[in-house]
């Protein structure tokens, strides 16, 4: 079955995406530079932990219209939806972007459609054309290129890449309205065209604003901490202002999106993007305060028990449910508690991920019964369920126990 689109990157968005396209009958192409992952997709498996994406997958492979690989195929549409990390400096890194489009050049021919999905600096997809059209000048003004960001919610995606709206902005009107036409064929949600730069900067604005609303929680609770107040009373006391929309606090901001994107704004307009730099460093400050408090807590516990205590470290993903530690704060926290430790036993918990190349994972029913102090970092569903004993000391910086 020959490919109608091919997608460069099989994560957390291009998997999903492969497979939803694949299943409205649009045969797809998936890429990925891991001969694992695509071993793994080829069987008709997923290498994430993502709801009703299994399924998906499944059926698309066994139907014939998935197909994993490490290599592109001439297709007609070309989704780009791999990383866009930072560097040490927080400056954008589209370099994965760059060697995505350089692996397709050679496949481009006239009357293609060419989209980049991954969160991107502004001016990015023209960048793009120009690295194209400076490879293959034939082709200029005869494939249509555009940026059409996700907007998915992590244990929701298969849901939301359906139903969500959609900002599509092409390199001009008929490269925005040839997107559109590709994006009509899957997506229910609302389809709202623009230019290419606009889209860039929405899902920049979209994440950057969230980032700012998570810092104001994250700064009430290191005043409340401070002033002796219950944070978690005080922001439902808050809300119920009619026009009064507190989000919780937690441990920091992870994953590749909130913890990432208001770099790409701040890196390009550094005078004028004060407040979304500031969010920035409260949302990394509040990680190392967590691990402060933690070790606070160790040492009042020596000073009183005359003992080392055992901690429990409950969540390493950025986020409740998920198995994505990418950027986590939880992560940062529990290298620095185990830095800190000494000889001290520390049960590190992750109940949706297997293994992890630096923390030996305990199961947390059994760190719960063996630590003297539990640190909840992610309220994952198993955590509120749990019955803790009254001799336990418990640190909450997630709200599991409401």
């Amino acid at each position: 079955m020959q490919p109608k689109v091919v997608t460069i990157g099989l994560g957390y968005i291009g998997l999903p995406t492969s497979a939803l396209i694949a299943n409205n009958n649009i045969p797809v192409h998936g890429v990925d530079i891991s001969q694992h992952v695509v071993d793994t997709i080829n069987a008709g498996k997923i290498h994430i932990v993502e709801p009703d994406l299994d399924e998906a997958v499944a059926n698309a492979v066994k139907n014939g219209y998935l197909k994993a690989d490490t290599k592109p195929v001439i297709a007609d549409t070309y989704l780009v939806v791999v990383p866009t990390p930072f560097k040490g400096n927080h400056e954008p890194d589209i370099s994965y972007v760059k060697a995505a489009t350089k692996v397709l050049i050679p496949l481009l021919k006239e009357g293609d459609l060419y989209i980049i999905e991954s969160t991107s600096p502004i001016g990015t997809t023209e960048k793009m054309m120009e690295y194209i059209f400076s490879e293959r000048p034939e082709l200029e003004n005869k494939i249509y290129l555009a940026y059409c960001p996700e907007r998915v919610l992590p244990g929701n995606v298969m849901y939301e890449l359906v139903h969500n709206d959609r900002v599509i902005g092409g390199v001009n009107k008929e490269s925005t309205e040839k997107a559109l036409e590709f994006y009509r064929q899957f997506v229910k949600g609302d389809l709202h065209p623009t230019n290419a730069r606009t889209a860039e900067m929405c899902k920049l604005t979209e994440n950057s604003s969230r980032d700012v609303q998570i810092a104001f929680a994250n700064e009430l609770s290191l005043i409340c901490d401070k002033a002796g107040i219950n944070v978690w009373e005080l922001i439902q006391l808050a809300n119920k202002h009619p026009r009064v929309n507190i989000l919780q606090p937690g441990c920091g901001v992870g994953g590749h999106c909130i913890a990432v994107d208001p770099y790409f704004i701040v890196a390009d307009f550094p005078m004028e993007s004060r407040i979304i730099a500031q969010a920035r460093a409260t949302n990394n400050y509040k990680s190392f305060w967590c691990a402060e408090k933690i070790k606070t807590a160790r040492l009042e516990f020596e000073l009183k028990q005359g003992r080392q205590p055992s901690i429990a470290i409950m969540g390493l993903a950025f986020k409740p449910n998920i198995d994505d530690l990418r950027e986590s704060p939880a992560i940062h926290i529990a290298e620095r508690v185990l830095q800190d430790s000494g000889d001290a036993d520390l049960f590190i918990v992750e109940p949706n991920v297997q293994e992890h190349k630096i923390f030996k994972l305990t199961d947390y029913k059994d760190a719960v019964k063996k630590a003297d102090i539990i640190v909840f970092l992610v309220a994952h569903n198993e955590f509120k369920k749990l019955e803790i004993a009254d001799d336990k000391i418990v640190i909450d910086f997630c709200g599991v126990k409401l």
